[in-house]
């Protein structure tokens, strides 16, 4: 091909509004074998890091980003005049319960946490978070939920197996016996996937 593979491969990066899988760069160079793409995937990821530039070649949900080093993210806030959006600790208690979980029902999640968590069910969904993954073949067919690629992408995982496992987070230590109780509630390798069916009109 006329123009370098690698430049051609980091054009489309830099112009992608999302994390970029090679199949999708496949999509737009047909006549390129994939482990071609591959391999200046590696190169540029390399390259980046030896230059010690302020941003890196991250791979993320399934997908590979250009993202600014954490060190740099003050600067970049400041600039554009924005603080960081935080989820409030209840929240991130029920997205870790998904995350390590899911499939999980709403009734799964406020057994766990001995609340209603329709609120914040809501709130995850709107920010793309968590998705409806169908409905479990049981009475009533609850709704099932799971972590979407937004969820990976927030917090730079290359896929949900990137988690750290829980005998990771226990020896850390934990600050509050309640939220390490959540983490524990881990869920068995193997688990059936739900039922697949379509969305409803409303989640909460």
């Amino acid at each position: 091909m006329a123009k370098s593979l690698k430049l051609i491969v980091e054009a489309l990066l830099f112009a992608s509004d999302k994390p970029l899988a090679p199949k999708e760069i496949h999509a737009v160079l047909p006549e390129v074998k994939p482990a071609d793409i591959a391999g200046a995937l590696r190169v540029l990821r390399y390259e980046y890091e030896a230059m010690g530039r302020s941003f890196a070649l991250h791979e993320v949900g399934g997908g590979f980003q250009f993202r600014s080093r954490p060190e740099y993210g003050g600067y970049i806030l400041k600039m554009l005049q924005a603080s960081p959006a935080r989820l409030s600790r209840a929240t991130m208690e029920t997205l870790a319960i998904i995350a390590y979980k899911q499939p999980v029902l709403r009734q799964e999640i406020e057994r766990l946490r001995g609340v209603d968590v329709g609120g914040i069910l809501k709130t995850l969904l709107e920010k793309g978070l968590v998705k409806i993954m169908g409905r479990k073949n049981l009475p009533g067919r609850p709704l099932v939920y799971g972590t979407t690629r937004r969820f990976l992408e927030v917090f730079d995982l290359k896929d949900i197996e990137s988690l750290p496992k829980i005998k990771e987070l226990k020896a850390l230590g934990s600050e509050d016996d309640e939220q390490q109780s959540l983490f524990d509630q881990a869920p068995a390798q193997g688990e059936a996937p739900p039922e697949e069916g379509p969305p409803p009109e409303s989640a909460g």
